[in-house]
């Protein structure tokens, strides 16, 4: 990882050639439609599968991108850090920021295989059923014997 650690986020430059369908990502945020209350920061909202994000691997949903070809971010209207991006040139060099992950496990890309991220439903599902199942089983037992 090219990048640094703070306070419970981590920082991290990325850098990736433009593919001819583009960057391959999505954003949100600026100061005309913010994201997160009060922060006017620019997030990636979804990766495109196979675009050169994708691709590359590193770039993650959520991220927030701090700059763009060494070009802060701050205080942009969404039209304008979408032109920004559009403008970047065939080298991209993006500076993220990335909330440190509390879970163990290796981080994927969401959102276009089905999973939400987190812990799959059947998880979940499974040893609840298999609970309820053990309940009734113990209920009905224990009402054959009255």
């Amino acid at each position: 990882m090219n990048g640094s650690v703070a306070g419970g986020f981590s920082e991290e430059l990325i850098s990736f050639t433009r593919r001819p369908s583009g960057l391959g990502f999505n954003i949100v945020g600026g100061t005309d439609q913010q994201y997160v209350p009060s922060d006017s920061s620019i997030y990636v909202s979804r990766i495109k599968k196979d675009g050169a994000a994708y691709l590359d691997g590193r770039l993650q949903e959520g991220d927030k991108i701090l700059a763009v070809n060494g070009k802060e971010l701050k205080d942009l209207r969404h039209k304008d850090a979408v032109e920004l991006f559009r403008n970047a040139g065939r080298e991209v060099s993006l500076k993220i920021q990335r909330r440190l992950q509390t879970q163990n496990g290796p981080v994927g890309h969401g959102g276009d295989d089905g999973e939400s991220g987190g812990l799959p439903l059947a998880a979940i599902l499974v040893p609840g059923l298999a609970l309820a199942a053990a309940a009734l089983w113990l209920l009905l037992r224990h009402r054959q014997r009255m």
